[in-house]
């Protein structure tokens, strides 16, 4: 599928002026449309899709190609996420939207490291995420005034050869597709259900069952997971992650396409 590629409006008799597409990572239906509603009234660009958990991010990046994808720093705190989205296609921008819990120089470090190419607050007014998406696309690569400062020592580091740059340098020993089959793998999923939902055939899904072992050195799919959990591979959902279904009832698969949404 080729990358998303809607015109936008151009005064008549001009060639069309074509428009970037963007998508959101978020946990949070609610900041998901208010994302898609700033963007759909934006001059100069679409809303391509939206996703809800690092998996099916992979999965919208793959199918729908947008642009930028403004991603939650909830649901990438180490940059292991940004990491992937950047190497599967250097044309993507990721967009970095920081939580209160990361405005720190640590965090910031490891976001520009894994390819990051712009960041803001994430509680930023919509004039300002406009501009970073614009000036992330003009210049790949900007940070928002808001969080400009805590980027000062990271300059400074990596001009002085600082040690502290390469030990916060994300380190992902996952393919692309074996993070995604991991993230099933931790919510409970079999493998048949996984390669429903990765369109992969069951036996390719026990091929990378089988190399994530190997380079987790676990021993099984349960002592994978929690090595994932604990160097920081997989993560907890963020705390405003709406609930999936209450008590009684069927609740809606946790990473199934439910979580994926093209335009």
């Amino acid at each position: 599928m080729t990358r998303s590629n809607e015109p936008g409006r151009a005064p008549q008799g001009s060639p069309p002026v074509r428009s970037l597409g963007v998508a959101a990572v978020d946990p949070v239906p609610f900041t998901r449309e208010g994302l898609s509603s700033i963007v759909q009234r934006t001059p100069g660009l679409h809303w391509a899709g939206h996703a809800g958990n690092p998996h099916a991010a992979l999965q919208l990046a793959e199918q729908v190609h947008p642009d930028v994808i403004l991603l939650d720093s909830g649901l990438d705190p180490h940059g292991h996420l940004t990491k992937l989205l950047v190497a599967g296609d250097p044309a993507l921008l990721v967009v970095v939207m920081v939580r209160e819990a990361h405005k720190n120089p640590a965090y910031l470090q490891s976001a520009m490291l894994a390819g990051a190419h712009g960041a803001l607050p994430r509680n930023a007014e919509a004039r300002r995420l406009i501009e970073t998406i614009r000036r992330a696309h003009l210049d790949r690569r900007f940070l928002d005034p808001a969080l400009a400062p805590l980027a000062a020592p990271q300059r400074q580091g990596l001009r002085g050869g600082d040690s502290l740059v390469s030990a916060r340098r994300p380190r992902m020993p996952l393919s692309r597709r074996e993070y995604q089959v991991l993230q099933l793998v931790a919510e409970g999923l079999e493998n048949a259900a996984i390669a429903k939902l990765l369109y992969l055939s069951v036996e390719t899904v026990r091929t990378h069952v089988k190399s994530i072992l190997r380079k987790l050195s676990a021993r099984d799919r349960t002592h994978a997971v929690t090595i994932a959990f604990r160097n920081g591979i997989l993560i907890a959902q963020p705390e405003d992650t709406p609930e999936r279904g209450t008590p009684g009832q069927a609740s809606t698969p946790p990473s199934g396409m439910a979580e994926y949404r093209a335009r």
